[in-house]
């Protein structure tokens, strides 16, 4: 006998669709595993490449440095919870499969929500806040589903050594952003 749904989707007051408790979910329950078209990063960047530059709605999960699922293809319901700045619940990823976890008791009628943390780039356009902005209406809302929450600060550019004087040397090491 099939056990009973976890979770339905349904209208949200923080965004779209969302998923929300049928039952009592206890803290450290997997709740579901995050399906779709697993692609490159490459494809997941072709498939999307025609929205518009505010439009940030995408079903895609970043796996791994090579893969992506695209929860638009073959996705299932896991793909309905909204972010939030104060989540009930968190992304496990475990031999390249995503999951979604409780990280505290869920009530029933309660909306299930994960902390996106949507990476920051070094090249990301000016407005990607509004982009990017957080609907969950925590009082300890950051503002944004970005992370780090604020954007790097930008060091001015370095200063070529003027001629007949030599260069000083220095040991810093460029960090790279993944």
């Amino acid at each position: 006998m099939p056990s009973q749904p976890l979770f339905e989707v349904r209208n949200s007051p923080v965004h779209g669709l969302g998923a929300f408790a049928l039952r009592r979910i206890a803290k450290g329950t997997r709740i579901v595993e995050y399906l779709g078209e697993r692609v490159s990063h490459r494809e997941a960047d072709r498939r999307y490449e025609d929205k518009e530059a505010n439009d940030a709605h995408t079903f895609l999960f970043i796996v791994d440095s090579r893969t992506v699922i695209d929860a638009g293809v073959d996705g299932n319901e896991a793909r309905f919870l909204n972010h939030s700045c104060k989540p009930n619940c968190e992304s496990v990823i475990e031999n390249r499969r995503v999951f979604i976890e409780a990280i505290r008791t869920i009530q029933p009628g309660e909306e299930m929500t994960y902390d996106y943390q949507i990476q920051r780039e070094e090249d990301d356009p000016p407005g990607i806040e509004e982009v990017f902005a957080c609907r969950c209406g925590f009082p300890e809302c950051r503002g944004t589903m970005l992370w780090p929450p604020d954007p790097p600060k930008r060091r001015p550019p370095a200063r070529k050594p003027r001629q007949g004087k030599r260069a000083r040397k220095t040991n810093r090491k460029a960090s790279r952003r993944r």
